[in-house]
């Protein structure tokens, strides 16, 4: 396996995590490096951070408080696999393979070994929406190892596979470590891989980061404290270039230029957040026009809990996926959902905005009732918890199997369900 130039092991300093301003920690003080070539176990019971630990060192998610240093080339396996992807199996892996910055005959040919090597040949034709959990998290697996990662991290990746192919997957991560990768996993069976691992780190009842020697004969030291709380719903496989060090207040503007063929009749709507301090993304402008491409703008518009919808032809999906997941730092992708474009006429009836960020509802101050009228207050939808995945980073969409970090549009669906649920287009008003 080859790697490019190192660009530094992930390392936690001092990080807290917690969900809203007043929400519980979740994390807090943690230090722990991901060092090259070590298998890393983190343990614990079910709701002490183990999840938003991993997102943290996977680059999905960034620390409320503390640092994030280190950005090497992260795959990342989530707990459990998005459902309904409107995807075959091969054609979710190419296009995830593009999302990883391989082109299409790169991307097939390696999809195409490690899918035999999970003994999922004959399930290549077949969409993601019929097959099983076992199969489903196959697909979870491949797109991660297919992208020769500096750092894997795994939450669960076991569960539900098959004996051979959980043998598979221990084989794979001792390749990793072997060529110098680290591995950092959360696994319930203690007896995996436990002659290979080199940390292991108990999440306790008393909320402390214990660090355990790799036989787990005892505590070798304490590093930081977790509080009980809850990380967030399902993951969607990305694999992301972390960027360089992420601090917990960070300004960041994503410029995206994307060179798009002639749009098609599917769009796709992808639903981001911004790292902590980050405004609204400005106006993206796409390609040079020409015989055979065309500047196609890409509409954004608020969302819930901070995070934009932007939406752009299936054809653009790809590009716009490699730039927010390559800024610096990377913008973390909630979800793509394809939806029928909008019919020409509406989309050239309204002018496109000038060059002008888009205000940020969290800096807009609250109107003063002594001195306005009544205001009507903005229309901002709720939030849906049955789709606020807390992971990060879903693959991009199918128009054209695809990709370049988690986590993907229609014939598309990141690498994080049942059919893809359309969200209801809000009226214009």
């Amino acid at each position: 396996m080859k790697h490019g130039p190192a660009r530094g092991h992930r390392r936690l300093v001092g990080a807290g995590r917690r969900y809203g301003r007043r929400g519980p920690w979740v994390l807090r003080g943690v230090d722990l490096a991901a060092e090259p070539g070590t298998l890393v176990r983190v343990e614990g019971a079910n709701g002490t951070g183990k999840s938003t630990l991993l997102r943290l060192l996977a680059g999905l998610d960034t620390p409320t408080e503390g640092r994030a240093l280190g950005r090497p080339r992260t795959a990342y396996v989530p707990e459990r696999f998005p459902a309904g992807l409107p995807f075959t199996f091969g054609g979710y892996l190419v296009h995830m393979g593009r999302v990883h910055g391989l082109g299409t005959a790169a991307a097939t040919r390696r999809a195409r070994d490690w899918t035999e090597r999970f003994g999922a040949g004959p399930y290549w034709g077949a969409p993601l929406a019929e097959l099983s959990k076992g199969s489903s998290q196959k697909a979870a697996v491949v797109q991660a190892l297919m992208a020769a990662p500096e750092l894997l991290v795994l939450d669960e990746a076991w569960t539900g596979l098959d004996t051979a192919a959980r043998a598979e997957l221990d084989l794979a991560v001792r390749e990793l470590t072997t060529a110098g990768s680290a591995v950092v996993c959360v696994d319930h069976h203690p007896e995996r891989l436990a002659e290979s691992v080199d940390l292991r780190c108990t999440l306790g009842a008393d909320g402390g980061l214990v660090r355990l020697a790799p036989s787990g004969a005892g505590a070798e030291g304490r590093s930081g404290s977790l509080s009980t709380g809850a990380g967030g719903a399902a993951d969607t496989p990305v694999t992301v270039d972390a960027g360089p060090e992420v601090e917990a207040e960070v300004e960041v503007e994503v410029e995206v230029e994307v060179e798009v063929e002639p749009e098609g009749e599917v769009e796709v709507e992808v639903e981001a957040q911004g790292p902590p301090g980050a405004g609204a993304p400005p106006r993206v402008v796409t390609g040079a026009p020409g015989d055979d491409h065309r500047s196609v703008p890409v509409r954004a518009r608020p969302g819930s809990h901070g995070r934009w919808l932007l939406t752009v032809p299936a054809t653009a999906s790809d590009a716009l996926l490699r730039t927010l997941l390559g800024a610096d730092p990377p913008w973390h992708v909630v979800r793509l959902t394809p939806r029928p474009s909008a019919p020409e006429a509406a989309r050239t009836s309204t002018p496109a905005p000038a060059r002008t960020p888009v205000p940020d509802p969290a800096h807009t101050p609250a109107p003063n009732p002594a001195r306005t009228p009544t205001p009507t207050p903005a229309h901002t939808p709720a939030p849906d918890p049955a789709r606020t995945p807390a992971p990060e980073d879903l693959p991009a969409p199918a128009s054209e199997s695809a990709t370049a970090p988690t986590p993907a549009p229609a014939p598309a669906p990141e690498p994080g369900s049942a059919p893809t649920e359309v969200p209801a287009r809000r009226k214009a008003r």
